[in-house]
């Protein structure tokens, strides 16, 4: 199994414990690489040969690579920063039972809630300052990189029927404790002494709880990664590898990483946002290419939208569709479903199908069970703003949305590799 990759990964993982440190660590990667950081609200110079990118509310980016010869069109891979989480409310802090303080917080997108219960986690997301010298606003990213909160459960002896089922409440059940009472008062500073500011200077915030525990490869042969934020990090931190290893020589490779999927993406820095489409034709116009011209390299182009899919569960196998059963470790998944909640259709399955054939890059179909709704991802979200062949894949894994999930060792290197060969 690949070690030296999944450390790597983990690694990434663990240095994300928000939407906005992925983008931050993403930057820091592209630079390293060469890459020049354009921002929305400046003029830009781009040319054959560029690689470059821009980002929209710390949360989300757009990397692009401009071939020195003329582009046959356009290879876009696009996955999400976000992942299912509690975000913490304005004036957090609430007495209870008489000596605690506890976090007021709110659910963020679908969660699997028990498995937050009995583990150390702590607070990560963004500060917002005012810079004094001339009146912006300044994002300090924030990390109290120690375990500061756990959200604990009630005993058995108090709820009998615990073990039978138990529907949460999510201003009651799944609020973490802070300190005892003598901490009131201290959590916004807390914040701010992680941050680096005083606490007078914090005028906003989006801070999220995270899972402290540590990622693990593990099972008898390794063959298995357990960490938080697999969905869909894993899909972000792969396609990366793959936009930096491939040639780019023929179509122009773009790389994104889009926010808020996890709530349906109809945010400014979502997929069913204008970051992608005003993105490529600022390009195009950069260029100086017409609108046809961009409208033929769309029509020329393939999108693949990254977003982990379920493997077969072995304790629920029957959940299943009976002859679409990805399993760990073997390979990308296809992913179809009639009604469009992924955008797959045969032109793009061929396509993508052949990608991964060059690659030698195993591939598995996911589909629904024809009686169970299924969820969606960004591809035909996406869709809607920069209309194109898409196709939905996801590397296989258990336990999605739960602050702790499992995947299998060997598939992030599928996705790399079938990556590469996509931006040829």
């Amino acid at each position: 199994m690949n070690h030296e990759i999944s450390s790597e990964l983990i690694n990434f993982i663990e240095s994300s414990p928000s939407c906005f440190h992925a983008i931050d660590n993403i930057k820091k990667i592209l630079l390293k690489n060469g890459f020049t950081e354009l921002r929305e609200n400046e003029r830009w110079s781009i040319a054959p040969g560029s690689s470059c990118f821009v980002t929209r509310n710390a949360s989300s980016i757009i990397a692009f690579s401009v071939p020195e010869k003329e582009m046959s069109g356009m290879r876009i891979i696009a996955s999400h920063s976000d992942s299912p989480t509690f975000k913490i409310k304005e004036n957090p802090e609430l007495e209870s039972a008489g000596n605690c303080i506890r976090l007021n917080v709110e659910r963020y997108g679908g969660m699997l809630c028990a498995p937050w219960f009995d583990r150390p986690l702590s607070v990560a997301g963004r500060v917002i300052t005012k810079n004094k010298a001339d009146g912006t606003f300044d994002i300090r990213l924030v990390n109290v990189d120690r375990d500061l909160v756990l959200i604990p459960n009630l005993a058995i002896h108090m709820n009998r029927e615990a073990n039978n089922g138990y529907k949460y409440n999510a201003q009651k059940d799944l609020l973490p404790l802070y300190g005892m009472s003598e901490s009131k008062g201290t959590f916004m500073k807390t914040i701010a002494e992680a941050a680096g500011v005083k606490e007078s200077d914090v005028l906003g915030h989006d801070l999220f709880l995270y899972n402290r525990q540590k990622g693990s490869i593990w099972g008898a042969s390794e063959e298995f990664i357990s960490c938080s934020r697999l969905d869909d990090l894993q899909c972000a931190f792969a396609s990366l590898k793959g936009f930096l290893a491939g040639q780019k020589e023929q179509y122009m490779g773009v790389y994104c990483v889009l926010d808020n999927e996890e709530v349906g993406s109809g945010t400014k820095q979502g997929a069913a946002s204008t970051f992608l489409y005003d993105t490529l034709t600022r390009i195009h116009e950069c260029l100086h290419c017409t609108r046809e011209d961009y409208l033929i390299h769309l029509a020329d182009s393939l999108m693949i939208s990254a977003d982990n899919a379920h493997a077969v569960h072995p304790s629920h196998a029957d959940k299943a569709d009976p002859s679409n059963r990805p399993c760990l470790n073997g390979g990308i998944v296809l992913k179809f479903n009639a009604n469009q909640k992924y955008c797959t259709d045969g032109v793009s399955a061929a396509m993508f199908r052949d990608i991964c054939a060059r690659a030698g890059v195993p591939v598995q179909t996911f589909a629904n069970r024809s009686d169970m709704a299924g969820g969606s991802t960004l591809g035909n979200i996406s869709n809607t703003q920069v209309a194109l062949n898409t196709v939905d894949i996801g590397l296989p894994q258990l336990a999605m949305h739960s602050p702790y999930e499992t995947a299998g060792a060997e598939d992030t290197g599928y996705l790399i590799r079938a990556a590469k060969e996509f931006y040829c």
